[in-house]
């Protein structure tokens, strides 16, 4: 289990993302029916096809244990066992949502996702931000187009092109309004795009 912020931090002053963690969800968990008393699992991540890290999680009577190894910086592997509390609360329609409390030293927080680094903890203890909270109008008006090339099943990346054909299955009324949606955003991508090469022109 490798330490916290693995991210590519291209730009000065950008914080860790969410998206540069490891995460644990407790809807994954409890869909799957991890939460039952004695019940354990084990979980894995990866990067680029690449494995990152993995954990073992033990549910017990309104927690889970928790257990991986974790390193800073390089140093040595350090085993890490300790329990997160579980909290649930009504549902409008019956039945409870559980939630994790943010094992952090002074937390507590109710979360649905911790985030792990030398410790799984919520977003506000490891300082996360989401991507958006990092990019730039260049970055964002990408993001949104490649967002819509993953609604089509298209290559990632607006310099891919488009006019790669309609999804299996997706109605062409719906496949007409997502390429039409996508031309405007990759319209105004390359735009910030050219606006920023011509910077440094």
């Amino acid at each position: 289990m490798g330490g916290e912020g693995s991210g590519n931090h291209w730009r000065w002053g950008a914080r860790n993302t969410v998206e540069d963690m490891k995460a644990l969800h407790i809807g994954k968990l409890a869909s799957d029916g991890w939460l039952d008393s004695g019940r354990s699992c084990s979980y894995a991540w990866s990067r680029a096809g690449q494995p990152i890290g993995d954990i073992r999680v033990t549910a017990a009577m309104g927690h889970i244990l928790l257990n991986y190894r974790s390193r800073d910086s390089g140093g040595d592997w350090q085993e890490q066992c300790y329990p997160v509390q579980i909290e649930r609360t009504p549902c409008h329609l019956g039945g409870t949502r559980p939630w994790f409390l943010c094992p952090a030293r002074g937390c507590s927080k109710r979360v649905a996702i911790l985030y792990g680094g030398a410790i799984f903890a919520c977003r506000h203890c490891h300082r996360l931000a989401y991507p958006s909270e990092n990019e730039n109008s260049r970055d964002r008006a990408t993001r949104r187009a490649d967002k819509l090339r993953d609604r089509l099943q298209w290559p990632p990346g607006i310099f891919e092109g488009s006019g790669w054909g309609k999804p299996k299955h997706m109605h062409h009324a719906t496949y007409q309004r997502l390429v039409a949606e996508y031309e405007q955003r990759e319209a105004v991508a390359l735009g910030a795009v050219k606006d920023w090469l011509g910077r440094y022109g």
